[in-house]
């Protein structure tokens, strides 16, 4: 019971916190406007969890941020229940709890006071919720620096032959920076899966420079974890529009409407041999006529004018972040008792030391059947072999092997730590 107790104790704690330093950790805010919101929030008085005090010091939160930028923060339960109450604003605070307990997209205890608490300080009160549902209004909203915020959609194109011949839909991953209207990613593709939101993301960060967020729907490429992983660690906030509401998304939305009037209608489809052959004519018309063209909201300039005038405000990437090592996919697997496991329906191979354990593998995801890197209790064991089945028949597994295949793998290990996934990079700005 004590141990519960005090599991509570740290999840409000640790909530409470979060939600003090959260604001600041905007990439685009310089080290006088932090310092300036870190003096604004000293000021307020506060109803902080197992504590008489109502005040926090400047140094109190400088020292919480820092703490987070350092190593972050994983399984907050406080978006999930927000999330919750303004999707059902009739639905009480109590009730919804309940809900997402029962679902174990929750599964701390909260007890009533806290509870209250934390949603009287959101403004999130049945009353307040209901009164929002019958005021409700799209409001605009705008960036200033470029890649502060950008939204992510697919547009549904028309079948386009593969390399057999056979005709299938072409999808287009398309990325607009809010601020300046340029498109800083846009590829025809066969698919919508998560792996080409991250080749999208890599492609933004590797060629243009740091994200601030990424504003997109609910569509399955955008919900994957492994997506929520690595947006996670490079500090991107990942922000998803409210179901069957699309107006937020307005600036890609419109984009698309621009994209089907002047180019894909006049287009010959019949003409379109291949995917490459659609993603050159579609860069051809991008970069010589929507980028070229005045925008109505940006008061009649057009977006690479914007672009270039804004574009000394870009924040770049730490130098020792590395993404390749960054935009990986990190999955469990068991060693089966003949040192292999599976992976896309490949048999892979490691050393005898892993069998029967429960290992972690990393492998890049944009290229077919890739390294497979093999991490156990914080040690990285070399990259697993795909099995070879003639070879394999020779191979005698007795206690011999095992000692020595332990002793090689002891010689492996690297320096490389396994815990990538659970840190957070330090993106802070450089001086």
């Amino acid at each position: 019971m004590k141990k519960e107790t005090d599991e509570q104790k740290r999840i409000a704690i640790r909530e409470f916190r979060c939600g003090v330093i959260a604001e600041l950790c905007n990439p685009y805010l310089n080290r006088k406007q932090v310092r300036d919101l870190i003096k604004q929030k000293s000021a307020l008085k506060y109803e902080i969890p197992f504590s008489s005090k109502t005040r926090i010091s400047f140094d109190c939160i400088r020292k919480w941020l820092a703490a987070y930028r350092d190593r972050g923060i994983a399984g907050l339960e406080q978006s999930v229940l927000i999330s919750y109450l303004e999707d059902y604003p009739d639905v009480p605070a109590t009730v919804a709890l309940k809900v997402l307990q029962k679902k174990k997209k929750i599964i701390s205890r909260i007890s009533q006071s806290s509870l209250s608490r934390f949603v009287t300080a959101s403004g999130l009160t049945r009353k307040l919720r209901l009164r929002e549902k019958m005021m409700e209004k799209q409001l605009k909203f705008e960036f200033f620096h470029p890649l502060e915020c950008v939204q992510v959609d697919v547009l549904h194109a028309f079948p386009v032959p593969d390399a057999k011949g056979r005709k299938r839909k072409a999808l287009l991953m398309a990325a607009i920076d809010d601020a300046t209207r340029r498109i800083v990613y846009a590829r025809f593709a066969y698919t919508e899966k998560a792996v080409e939101f991250l080749r999208c993301i890599k492609h933004i960060l590797m060629a243009h420079g740091r994200i601030g967020r990424i504003y997109v729907d609910n569509g399955s490429s955008f919900i994957s974890k492994q997506v929520k992983r690595i947006c996670d660690i490079l500090g991107i906030l990942l922000i998803h529009s409210r179901p069957r509401k699309p107006a937020g998304r307005g600036k890609i939305e419109r984009f698309f409407r621009t994209l089907r009037d002047s180019f894909l209608r006049p287009l010959d489809k019949e003409s379109v041999c291949s995917l490459d052959d659609l993603n050159i004519r579609f860069t051809t018309w991008l970069e010589s006529e929507y980028h070229r063209n005045p925008h109505k909201g940006l008061y009649g300039k057009t977006p690479l004018e914007v672009w270039l005038e804004k574009a000394h405000l870009i924040l770049t990437l730490p130098p020792d972040v590395n993404l390749d090592e960054v935009i990986t996919y990190e999955m469990p697997r068991r060693v089966y008792g003949d040192n292999t496991f599976t992976l896309d329906g490949f048999l892979y191979e490691v050393p005898c030391i892993l069998m029967g354990k429960n290992i972690r593998i990393r492998f890049c995801p944009f290229t077919e059947r890739p390294p497979v890197h093999v991490y156990y209790d914080n040690k990285y064991y070399g990259a697993a072999n795909l099995v070879d089945t003639y070879a394999n028949t020779k191979i005698k597994r007795n206690s011999d092997t095992k000692q020595l295949s332990e002793s090689s793998c002891e010689h492996k290990t690297s320096h490389i730590s396994a815990s990538l996934s659970a840190s957070k990079i330090d993106m802070r700005k450089v001086d």
